[in-house]
């Protein structure tokens, strides 16, 4: 049997059982109806009001359907991990432990110093402690399982479990380059238009801003997500990755999914491109104001003021067109792991790096908090 054949199959089974459990359903919200009507008539109209009926008929529907859309044969994965490299195990599990432990001691260390200082509430930094934040949820939401797996082959997760740890890495994705959109437009308005920046990136605006980037990331996701938790999987549960990624556990499932190729466009554009012209336009509008002071001095300070957003901008649109939209990356059968892990921890790791050694503000304050331990 063809595996489109089996879809249809499948397809024509889930909707006839939805229509069974759902008339059922309908007949017993029918019954209490017809109980209400001859078992206390007075208060009929009160009780089966347009409110009670559209929630009744609804449940109807709902609970059927939600019945089935557990109907899997899958209820949970196994994460194959590094497989290819069974003498580098632990060797792996040592250096990715090291590089998570930095980068979450980093992005905390961070987070504190921008919270004591009162001199870095400022936009810049206020955007800094929100990135900081998003990079600790990313990493813990896929490198401990990863550790686990390379240390006591605790290959399994739940099918839940894979669907959230997939929606967590991919929200954070979108969240990471919608605040990065959020802080050139903040250096934008901090050089095109200095006079007025406090009066433009006020606390309101600087937090509409933020909440806008985290809201956004988190709904743009959501519909894929729902999508693959509605897929069938019929046959292997073994996910040839580290995590629960997304094409990864797409080829497993016996559903058609050619509805997620249409779902990875439409995401890679709000995610990805449109991010990506708004802090190009940012950045073409910084360059020819930067062009017309006269100068060195006032260019080399202008430029100071966004190299290190620059930088990672470079860096976080660099490594994930590197890693993800080379020719072939996603159709392979054997993924580039390495790169995509090395990209999941080490991101994350850098971005403290990079701000702390290019900013003479946070430089200052680390020192005032490090004189202040002893």
């Amino acid at each position: 049997m063809s595996r489109a054949t089996l879809d249809a199959r499948l397809q024509e089974m889930y909707c006839y059982t939805i229509c069974v459990c759902t008339e059922f359903a309908l007949l017993t919200a029918m019954a209490y109806d017809r109980y209400i009507a001859i078992c206390n008539p007075l208060r009929y109209l009160d009780i089966m009001n347009k409110r009670a009926c559209a929630i009744l008929a609804a449940a109807s529907w709902i609970l059927s359907n939600s019945e089935m859309v557990n109907y899997t044969s899958v209820t949970e994965f196994l994460i194959l991990g590094f497989p290819e490299f069974p003498e580098l195990q632990l060797p792996l599990f040592i250096l990715f432990s090291i590089l998570y432990l930095m980068a979450v001691l980093g992005n905390l260390l961070v987070i504190c110093i921008i919270s004591a200082d009162q001199h870095l509430h400022i936009p810049m930094y206020f955007f800094l402690a929100n990135l900081s934040a998003l990079d600790i949820c990313s990493l813990s939401s896929i490198v401990p399982k990863m550790l686990a797996i390379l240390l006591t082959k605790d290959y399994n997760i739940s099918f839940w479990g894979c669907i959230l740890q997939m929606y967590c890495y991919s929200i954070s994705v979108c969240i990471e380059f919608a605040l990065l959109t959020a802080m050139a437009y903040d250096r934008y308005i901090a050089i095109c238009n200095p006079l007025r920046y406090l009066i433009i990136m006020n606390k309101r605006a600087c937090a509409v801003l933020a909440a806008a980037s985290w809201v956004v990331g988190l709904l743009e996701t959501l519909p894929h997500h729902i999508v693959i938790s509605q897929f069938l999987f019929c046959d292997s549960n073994v996910i040839n990755h580290f995590f629960c990624e997304v094409a990864a556990v797409v080829k497993l499932s016996c559903s058609d999914t050619s509805i997620i190729q249409f779902l990875n466009y439409i995401q890679g554009l709000f995610a990805l491109l449109i991010p990506f012209l708004l802090t190009l336009t940012s950045y073409v509008f910084i360059i020819f104001t930067v062009l017309k002071i006269r100068s060195s001095e006032g260019k080399s300070k202008a430029f100071s003021t966004c190299s290190s957003h620059l930088t990672v901008i470079i860096l976080a649109y660099g490594t994930i067109i590197g890693v993800y939209m080379n020719p072939g990356s996603m159709d392979t059968a054997e993924p580039n792991k390495l790169p995509i892990a090395m990209y999941i921890v080490t991101l994350p790791l850098l971005n403290p790096l990079i701000y702390s050694l290019r900013s003479r503000e946070l430089k200052v304050a680390l020192k005032k908090a490090i004189m202040k331990t002893h």
